[in-house]
């Protein structure tokens, strides 16, 4: 009985010790279990944490790409085919819109030719590993429109196989219209800049001359003028005097006018007035100076003719015109007068027997300093304010000559 009780006494502790041994191996294998879930579970956050920031620096990806207006392509170096990862340039109605896979040969097909030349010569460099990057700057033809606009691309080499030969290009497009039309802005800037550079240097140099010319008459006849006695001789000084002092006034006058209305700083004076007064007054005033044999007259198209103009811009510039025809003829005649009003503007001119103007020089006489003949005086501002005044009224002027027939000036302006 004794070693019954022992041996059931002896299981009990068996099972007992059984029992406590699974119970530190399940323990054992919930705390595995809670360090594999622990770990597991950090695993996972810093995935998730990765996933987040990939996601976020996509995003800043994207829009550094749209604040910037590029695309980004990548290129089948084999097959030439082209693909669009993504595409923020500016989509105007004159944008063309990539095909995807076409082959870069056909989007080159769409450049301006000289262009795309170019474009094709760079990329298959850069497909064959000759180079190992690209930058190019080409037009693109608008569709159904003669216009053009500009894109840039940047591109390299992404992937090689294990011979060296590049397999992937990937690259950027971004247009630069208006990066084009600032470049073309400042061009035109510093064109203008040397054009008045030049100009300054002409002007002083024509100034200082014409000043000087009449001025120095006037001083040489003034210096031996208290030594002459003779009446007719002491008067054809005093006109002679009279006369230098005109042309200085003259001069002086011209560069005035021209800065106070390039500047805005004079104001138009309209007022109605009648052109045949005006002209008929101006062929008076010069009927003593032209050459002997030369008539000057006046051809009007009405007995009378208002127009509403500012009197003293008109008056100054066709006398103007008409002194240089007093100037350059000496033979013939001079003709002042206009035609009749037609559209609301008038035309009117200066015909003469001259010596005219050759077909190059017949704009060109229009700028300032220009002249033709450097023997003639005069310091090669009178046409160009004439131009200037005419522009300020409006209108324009011009010329129609034969070299060595003769020349018709003429200003047209609103009546």
């Amino acid at each position: 009985m004794f070693n019954i009780l022992l041996y059931v006494g002896q299981q009990e502790q068996n099972l007992e010790l059984i029992f406590w041994a699974l119970g530190i191996l399940v323990a054992i294998i919930l705390l595995v279990a809670l360090v594999w879930q622990r770990r597991t579970g950090n695993e996972l956050e810093e995935e998730l944490q990765q996933l987040e920031t990939q996601k976020h620096k996509e995003v800043e990806f994207d829009f550094v790409l749209k604040a910037m207006g590029m695309s980004v392509w990548h290129l089948n170096a084999d097959t030439g085919e082209v693909f669009y990862d993504k595409d923020f340039r500016e989509k105007h109605t004159d944008f063309v819109e990539a095909t995807e896979g076409d082959t870069y040969d056909e989007n080159a097909d769409l450049l301006v030719e000289e262009d795309a030349v170019r474009v094709r010569k760079a990329l298959d460099e850069l497909c064959a590993g000759v180079r190992d990057h690209y930058h190019e700057q080409y037009r693109i033809r608008a569709p159904h429109s003669s216009k053009v606009y500009w894109e840039e691309s940047y591109a390299i080499i992404a992937d090689r196989d294990i011979n060296g030969k590049p397999l992937r290009i990937v690259g950027t497009s971004l247009r630069i219209d208006s990066r084009k039309n600032l470049e073309t802005a400042l061009k035109q800037a510093l064109s203008k800049a040397e054009e008045s550079d030049r100009l300054k240097s002409a002007f002083i140099a024509n100034m200082s001359h014409e000043i000087r010319t009449p001025l120095n008459a006037i001083i040489g006849f003034t210096s031996v003028l208290p030594d002459i006695e003779d009446h007719d001789e002491r008067q054809e000084l005093i006109n002679l005097i009279q006369e230098n002092n005109s042309k200085l006034l003259r001069i002086i006058d011209d560069v005035m006018n021209i800065s106070k209305i390039e500047a805005g700083k004079e104001q138009l004076q309209m007022a109605l007035f009648d052109v045949n007064v005006i002209l008929d007054e101006l062929v008076n005033r010069y009927q003593s100076q032209v050459a002997g044999g030369v008539t000057i007259s006046t051809d009007f198209a009405a007995p009378h003719q208002e127009i509403n103009s500012d009197l003293n811009r008109v008056l100054t510039s066709m006398e103007h015109l008409v002194s240089n025809a007093v100037k350059f003829t000496t033979h013939g005649s001079i003709v002042v007068g206009y035609d009749a009003v037609a559209d609301h503007r008038i035309r009117l001119w200066v015909r003469d027997t001259g010596k005219g103007v050759a077909p190059e020089d017949q704009e060109r006489i229009f700028e300032r300093f220009y002249k033709v003949d450097e023997f003639v005086p005069g310091a090669g501002l009178g046409l160009s304010l004439c131009r200037t005044m005419a522009f300020s009224l409006g209108g324009n002027v011009g010329v129609q000559s034969e070299y060595g027939k003769g020349s018709t000036f003429w200003m047209e302006i609103p009546a």
